[in-house]
Order: structure tokens, then C-alpha cells, then sequence
């Protein structure tokens, strides 16, 4: 079984995406004297690449991405009549470097690394007005982030704390200044008002409502009526028959 890791990176790719078995065939491609014939059997592997990656049909030009694909794995020097123009694939010749994926965690959860960092941006800024600015639009999205995570408000004490603790009580503010001030709440229209929309009545739904109300208070005015006895009217507006004195 051929090494691959001996391959450059970007045929390293493309072995891993297809399989090694399929490398194989198309390694022996090489060994088919005949062009015609040989052609015949890359036709076959490209088929067969497309049954493998079924997700590549959507994509434009498949035909021509398969069979430079193929033309890079069997080598350049291997000779194709190709039903599409063939290329020389030199993208992501060296292995790119790693991402750096970050060993720790933030100190505290609910605010995540980016607060850290406008954090550790604010404690650089040397004018003393830019910093308390800073530090009040800090503490604000900390209090909006803390609303998120946890469903419930937060205190403005306990975000004071907590901004203590992350900048190591460098930076601090007066408790009753945020508190009279409200400086860590959200200025008025910066959220979005929650409209409730009302359902639309159908052309002739409103008519036809106030016909019945207009028939139910009719109704209810009919019914509270009455006879010399008490007696009520019945429906159609007659009465009932009276009976003759003793």
C-alpha cells in the first residue's frame, strides 16, 4: 500500500476525500499503454469519484473539477484525452500552519474572551475620561451578556465585582454614581420595541359583527319588555292571551 504521507499536501487531500482505493486504480492508469483505452478507464474512475462524493453534483463544472482531480493523483506525465481541458493543480503545496486553538478558559464563563480583551484594551488607554468611559460601556455589555446567559437582571454591585476581579481592581467605579446614573443600562431606543400586531378583519367580517351586535341588542332590549303581568314577550312580538278577570 502506497504512503501517502510522502505525497505533497494537496494530493494528500485529495486521496483522503476519494479513498485510497480509488488512488490505487487510478495509479494504474499508468500500466494502459493505449491512450483511447486508458482514457476509457479514467472515464470509468471519474464516474465512480462522483458515486463517492454525490455532494459534487451541485457544483458547477463538476466534470472538469473530477477530471483534474484525477490528473493530479495519476500524475502530470500520464497522458489523457480528457473531455475537458486539464490543468496543473500547484494550489496548497506546503501543509498550513495550525490554528492555535486556546488552552484557557475564561475566568468567568457567562462573559466569554471577548470581554477580557476589551478588558486588557481599556487598562492601555492612559487619558483617565477614556478609561471611565471605557470601563462604563465594559460594565454595560457585561450586564447585558450576564441578562442573556442567566434569564434574570443583574445587580449593579455584582457587576461591579465581577469587573473588579476581571481587570484585577484596576478598573473601578463609584456604586452610587451607576446606581443614581443608571449607567450600566441601555440608553432609550437602542432596543427594539416589541409591536403586537392585531389580526386584520376580512373585508365584510367587521360588517357582518356589527350586524349581529346590532341584533343582539335589539334582542336584549325586546326581551326586557313586558306585559301588564310581567310576563315576557315571546318571539315574533306576540303576547300571551290574558286572562279574564274573576
Amino acid at each position: 500500500m502506497t504512503d501517502i504521507t510522502t505525497l505533497p499536501f494537496h494530493l494528500q487531500l485529495l486521496v483522503r476525500e476519494y479513498g485510497h482505493s480509488t488512488y490505487q486504480l487510478i495509479q494504474g492508469l499508468a500500466q494502459i499503454e493505449d491512450v483511447a483505452e486508458r482514457t476509457k478507464r479514467a472515464g470509468q474512475i471519474v464516474q465512480l469519484m462522483l458515486r463517492l462524493q454525490p455532494s459534487l453534483r451541485d457544483l458547477p463544472e463538476v466534470q472538469t473539477r473530477l477530471w483534474n482531480h484525477l490528473h493530479a493523483l495519476a500524475g502530470e506525465e500520464v497522458e489523457l484525452d480528457a473531455p475537458v481541458a486539464l490543468r496543473s493543480l500547484t494550489v496548497r503545496t506546503q501543509k498550513p500552519a495550525r490554528v492555535p486553538y486556546p488552552r484557557q478558559a475564561p475566568k468567568l464563563r457567562v462573559y466569554g474572551a471577548a470581554i477580557e480583551a476589551l478588558i486588557a484594551k481599556a487598562l492601555t488607554l492612559e487619558d483617565p475620561a477614556e478609561r471611565e468611559q471605557a470601563t462604563v460601556q465594559i460594565g454595560r455589555t457585561m450586564k447585558f451578556l450576564y441578562r442573556q446567559h442567566n434569564k434574570e437582571n443583574a445587580k449593579d454591585v455584582t457587576i461591579l465585582r465581577h469587573l473588579g476581579e476581571l481587570s484585577g481592581g484596576k478598573l473601578q467605579l463609584d456604586p452610587a454614581v451607576v446606581d443614581s446614573e443608571n449607567l450600566f443600562e441601555m440608553a432609550p431606543g437602542r432596543t427594539p420595541a416589541i409591536v403586537v400586531s392585531q389580526p386584520v378583519a376580512r373585508e365584510g367580517q367587521g360588517q357582518g359583527r356589527d350586524r349581529r351586535e346590532g341584533r343582539d341588542n335589539r334582542e336584549g332590549r325586546s326581551s326586557s319588555f313586558s306585559n301588564k303581568n310581567g310576563k315576557k314577550r315571546k318571539k315574533g312580538g306576540r303576547q300571551e292571551p290574558q286572562q279574564p278577570p274573576q
